[in-house]
């Protein structure tokens, strides 16, 4: 799971598995401070209020999540923020699992006190799970700065962090590092490269093989030649059926990697000082930029922290720990012309070069049904 680019570029982006499940009770729905009842809050102007809200989700004093690693976008400096400024402490469930994951938690433990809160999802993810009425629609008070095409009309999901499919490489173990998903063919790569997950399941890798499709004469709507792509890479020896993690990262198991820019430039830091000299290249034969989605569990057992979450980061403060974890925040164009985007951090973003463009959501859904079908019979 990774991280993203430059200022330019980042404001053209800004524009643009489980555990046993036991029995336990179904949580209740705390009223708020306001007359309405914390699940059917879709303000902070519904509790009366930023103060009301905090009250209500301090009393709660506590937060379910899933599938956030801490070194994925900053996350862990993220979860520990939140904590550190509210009476809340975050319950961190399966950092590891994918966006069906999360989808699978929600149904399995509907009514539970152990249910996931809030959702980090891969955008096709968020449209299907809200298509499936699993989402509490919800606006935060920076709902209309968001633009319009990445976000619900109805609120029931909106985007927040994104970055561009990248390639990562130890410079220590490749001699030379591949910079387009042509090069990854070539001989010299053989049993080198790894995506972060399968992509039927993980957002990142499904970026991947968009990325790969594009770069292959395909398109938003026809996402195959991604799948032939990474079949033919499999067919030379080059791709390997690891999943590209920090540890593999460091144990030198993936040596090259295909994931989201701001998780390859967030390995760079990581191990700079263990013998890892990790490149970060946006392949340019195949741009292909993603926003991550977040959402509320309809039946969310900490409704008025979930939503104080969704503020949270939303906020300022939030959105620039999105920054210093190298993804780009959706509200970064707003906060450049404001003056509130933490340059440093913008500085240190990835290059890429030209405008992103973004898959309709029948593009999308086209895409994860062909997948579905298609990846495990192509790479078996």
């Amino acid at each position: 799971m990774f991280r993203p680019t430059r200022p330019v570029a980042a404001a053209l982006l800004g524009a643009a598995v489980l555990t046993t499940v036991t029995a336990c009770g179904a949580a209740p729905d705390n009223a708020a401070a306001g007359t309405v009842g914390a699940k059917a809050s879709a303000s902070a102007a519904d509790f009366g209020g930023m103060p009301a809200l905090v009250e209500a989700a301090e009393k709660e004093g506590e937060l379910n999540v899933i599938a956030l690693p801490p070194d994925w976008a900053n996350y862990g400096g993220i979860i520990k923020a939140f904590e550190a400024k509210y009476k809340i402490k975050v319950n961190s469930e399966n950092p590891d699992a994918a966006s069906a994951d999360e989808i699978a938690a929600v149904k399995a433990r509907k009514g539970q006190k152990r249910a996931p809160d809030v959702l980090d999802l891969g955008i096709a993810f968020a449209r299907s799970g809200a298509a499936e009425n699993l989402f509490a629609p919800y606006k935060v008070e920076a709902f209309d700065k968001i633009p319009a095409e990445q976000k619900d009309a109805q609120a029931r999901w909106y985007n927040d962090y994104g970055g561009y499919v990248s390639i990562g490489c130890d410079a220590k173990r490749i001699k030379n590092c591949p910079q387009t998903f042509a090069d990854l063919l070539k001989p010299e790569y053989k049993g080198k490269v790894a995506l972060n997950g399968n992509p039927t399941k993980s957002g990142s890798a499904f970026g991947g093989v968009y990325a790969a499709a594009l770069a292959n004469k395909g398109t938003f709507g026809d996402i195959q030649p991604g799948i032939d792509y990474f079949a033919e890479l499999k067919k030379r020896g080059n791709f390997i059926p690891v999943e590209s993690t920090p540890a593999t990262v460091e144990k030198g198991e993936t040596p090259i990697s295909i994931d989201w820019d701001y998780l390859n430039a967030g390995y760079a830091d990581q191990f700079r000082g263990k013998g890892v000299d990790w490149k970060v290249a946006v392949p340019s034969d195949g741009v292909y930029a993603q926003y991550y989605s977040q959402a509320i569990n309809k039946q969310a057992p900490h409704p008025a922290a979930a939503r104080l979450w969704m503020e949270f980061l939303y906020s300022t403060e939030g959105q620039n720990l999105w920054l210093k974890g190298y993804a780009r925040p959706v509200l970064l164009p707003v906060m450049t012309s404001g003056g509130t985007a933490d340059k440093s951090f913008v500085a240190k973003l990835p290059q890429v070069e030209g405008t992103p463009t973004f898959p309709s959501s029948a593009e999308l859904d086209k895409a994860k049904a062909v997948l579905a079908e298609k990846w495990d019979k192509a790479l078996s």
